[in-house]
């Protein structure tokens, strides 16, 4: 790929902008923000017999758990400090609700360790009930590897957050794209940031890679040859395929229903259009055909809409279309500079990028209201947002504590920052919506 093409390319990816999006926009459903959280007692899980091994997976999976349920925002823990004033320590035979009552405890979590039949094993046994009504709301049971504690512990927890109507988190992956090893690779971790595993091998460069609906498909830009091409992993079967090499393809974008792939590409060596495949790359085609270079594409959670950035006004703005490339709107307005849109997964909302005096943060557009919160502040570039499944949580991508890029996540409210990445330089992270 000639020089000129390559720095074309990073100008289109790495320019954001500033300002307010307005426009009428599909809403699919909307988060269920003023819903008080709900109180959940989580006591130290009990370990049946008194090997080392069980006390401590006793101890691991309840901290896990306990950890998920805060961040989730649909539970509250217990402070810790309640549980000093039981009257009685807990007995999974015979619960006397009445103590948790007094906590002002809704929900009650009983874990139970015990060693598992074959070496190296444990089984795991929690329980949910609603201490109001002192019924059982549900119960599971495990029996895993010791190395397996953490899985365990974020399916319990996805389990209590599928009985309350939310779509699994804890087990989700993100992929993102890290120098840590030398080379731009692709990696794979936890929702959490926990068992970050390289996914390529490369002499070459690997970016922007994009989840399929379903979790099982990784679409990405390899830097292959002569021209950055179009591929897509399947992490979970260790193999991959070639599916457009034309020109310089880059910014895959699967669509929620799983039928569609929409990507960049300069297959004519001057401009940067978009085109829509199957989800499998094949049957490419040409949607856009302005001049200016058309950018960033993101699914409407219906997948009969395309959000995406185009400078054919002169500077990055948001536009609209169809599936199809037709009804094409201009949504933002104001600020010169307006990119990286995504839209969330409950469809009343999308979050992007702007600039303003240099400074890159993120803003989220409220589609109903079209009210606008920024979302980030400080003096860094907070850039490449992506939304989590249950449209509570997005990652991004920051430099505000360094030099180096690497992956946070924060609150769609632009609360609870946690830094997930440390080692290199780790950016253009893309959020699974299904779970693994």
């Amino acid at each position: 790929m000639k020089k000129t093409t390559f720095c074309f390319l990073l100008l289109m990816v790495w320019a954001w902008g500033s300002g307010a999006l307005y426009g009428q926009r599909e809403v699919a459903m909307t988060i269920r923000e003023g819903v008080p959280v709900i109180p959940v007692a989580i006591p130290a899980f009990i370990a049946a017999d008194p090997s080392e091994a069980s006390q401590a997976a006793a101890r691991t999976l309840r901290d896990i758990i306990k950890a998920d349920l805060e961040y989730s925002r649909v539970f509250k823990p217990i402070q810790e400090t309640h549980y000093r004033y039981l009257r009685r320590p807990l007995n999974p035979e015979q619960i006397f609700f009445k103590d948790w009552e007094e906590l002002q405890a809704n929900l009650l979590i009983v874990g139970v360790v015990r060693q598992g039949e074959q070496a190296g094993t444990f089984q795991f046994e929690g329980k949910l009930y609603d201490v109001k009504s002192e019924r059982l709301i549900i119960g599971k049971s495990y029996t895993a590897e010791t190395g397996l504690t953490r899985l365990v512990a974020h399916r319990f927890a996805d389990e209590l957050m599928q009985v309350y109507g939310e779509p699994p988190l804890f087990t989700t992956k993100i992929v993102f794209c890290s120098n840590r090893d030398g080379n731009w690779e692709l990696y794979m971790m936890d929702y959490d940031g926990h068992n970050q595993t390289r996914l390529t091998f490369n002499t070459f460069e690997d970016y922007m890679p994009a989840w399929s609906a379903d979790g099982r498909r990784i679409a990405y830009t390899s830097f292959e040859g002569a021209s950055a091409r179009l591929v897509i992993l399947h992490p979970f079967e260790g193999r991959r395929e070639l599916v457009f090499d034309q020109g310089t393809s880059f910014s895959p974008s699967f669509s929620p229903d799983d039928r569609w792939l929409a990507f960049c590409s300069q297959e004519d060596k001057s401009n940067t259009d978009i085109y829509v495949a199957s989800s499998d790359g094949k049957k490419p085609r040409r949607i856009t055909f302005s001049k200016a270079a058309d950018t960033a594409p993101t699914w409407s959670p219906t997948s009969r809409e395309i959000a995406f950035t185009s400078d054919r006004l002169g500077t990055p703005q948001i536009f609209i279309m169809d599936r199809e490339g037709s009804n094409v709107r201009r949504v933002s307005f104001g600020g010169t500079y307006h990119d990286g849109p995504a839209w969330a997964p409950t469809g009343d909302r999308i979050v992007y990028v702007s600039r303003v005096e240099s400074v890159f943060d993120m803003y989220v557009l409220d589609l109903r209201s079209n009210e606008i919160m920024k979302l980030t502040e400080g003096y860094a570039r907070n850039e490449f947002p992506c939304w989590s499944s249950d449209g509570r949580h997005i990652l991004f991508q920051s430099n505000r504590y360094g030099t180096t890029n690497q992956i946070f996540s924060i609150d769609y409210d632009g609360k609870n920052i946690r830094q997930l990445t440390s080692k290199g330089q780790n950016k253009l992270a893309d959020w699974a919506h299904k779970s693994q």
